[in-house]
């Protein structure tokens, strides 16, 4: 029995979830501007939120390996998945996302309606990214920037399921949304060096047979700047605390960036990033920092960055 339904598991992609971890900063930050909503009142939203967010993604990744299938055999991996080498079928996948969608739909509105309509935008891009005649995916650069809109989509889901009423910072919005597009570029670069012949790379994915090294090196780039730009309004505007924290997320993305370098890059496949230690201790760590300065206040820090008045002046 387990033998028949595993397959229809692993296009659900429940290994992906850790991925939903980016909620978390939303609900985070909505507590820093309204520290009434802390307490264990918000709990059960937030759960009932994260698990809605996990199956909607699930249902975008179902969606994703039925419309992927045609292609991802010409992958030196995804050749492998269910669909593409005929261990599932289609007509039952397609039964598996209609079920995923309905049921996360449905529970993302008894978080509440801001919730749930946050919920139908991430369902909606998945479609977008994915469908044709639009299929984003295919597109150079919107395929990025799709893609990672789920980031910040996902920051307002967090924000949502504590009950707040009002809308998330815009400028943390786009900079979630900037930060998003380097880790996808990243991954770009990855698969692109992986698959290392730009022909296959191109029946692959359409948007890869644009694509070449200098160009996701320089989009990359663009994408980290602009995070930078956003997320230094942030600081400056609601939290300059967090200006302690720049180090090290340059540090951490500077890192990430080193990592898609590497033979057979754990950053074209992110849910394997569980099994590098060390970039699992620096995502913490830096996690960690930007929470404590989220929430620690130091009064002296803003006076140290101002104009020093020299003597006799």
């Amino acid at each position: 029995m387990y033998t028949r339904i595993a397959p229809y598991i692993r296009i659900a992609r429940p290994d992906h979830w850790f991925k939903n971890i980016f909620v978390v900063p939303g609900v985070l930050l909505a507590i820093f501007f309204d520290r009434s909503i802390m307490g264990l009142d918000i709990i059960p939203g937030v759960l009932l939120g994260f698990l809605c967010v996990c199956l909607i993604a699930s249902s975008n990744y179902v969606l994703n390996e039925i419309l992927d299938a045609p292609t991802d055999k010409f992958h030196p991996e995804k050749r492998n998945r269910p669909l593409p080498s005929g261990q599932a079928k289609i007509s039952v996948a397609w039964m598996v996302w209609s079920v995923l969608s309905l049921v996360s739909l449905s529970l993302g509105f008894l978080v509440n309606p801001f919730f749930g309509f946050s919920g139908v935008l991430l369902w909606v891009m998945g479609i977008l990214y994915n469908t044709p005649p639009l299929r984003f995916k295919d597109v150079p650069y919107l395929d990025v920037l799709c893609e990672s809109v789920n980031n910040p989509i996902r920051l307002a889901l967090g924000w949502y399921s504590t009950g707040m009423g009002s809308a998330p910072p815009l400028s943390m919005f786009i900079a979630y949304w900037m930060f998003g597009s380097f880790l996808m570029a990243a991954k770009r670069f990855a698969e692109y060096r992986k698959i290392d012949d730009p022909d296959r790379a191109a029946k692959y994915r359409k948007s890869l047979g644009y694509y070449n090294e200098q160009r996701l090196i320089v989009s990359i780039f663009y994408y980290a700047t602009l995070f930078a730009l956003m997320g230094g309004y942030f600081i400056a505007s609601y939290r300059f605390e967090l200006i302690l924290a720049a180090p090290m997320v340059a540090y951490s993305m500077a890192f990430y960036m080193r990592l898609s370098f590497k033979k057979d890059s754990p950053v074209q496949s992110p849910e394997r990033l569980f099994r590098e230690n060390t970039v699992m201790l620096v995502i913490l760590t830096t996690f960690v920092l930007c929470t404590v300065l989220l929430f620690w206040d130091l009064h002296w820090l803003r006076d140290m960055f101002a104009p020093w008045i020299l003597p006799g002046r």
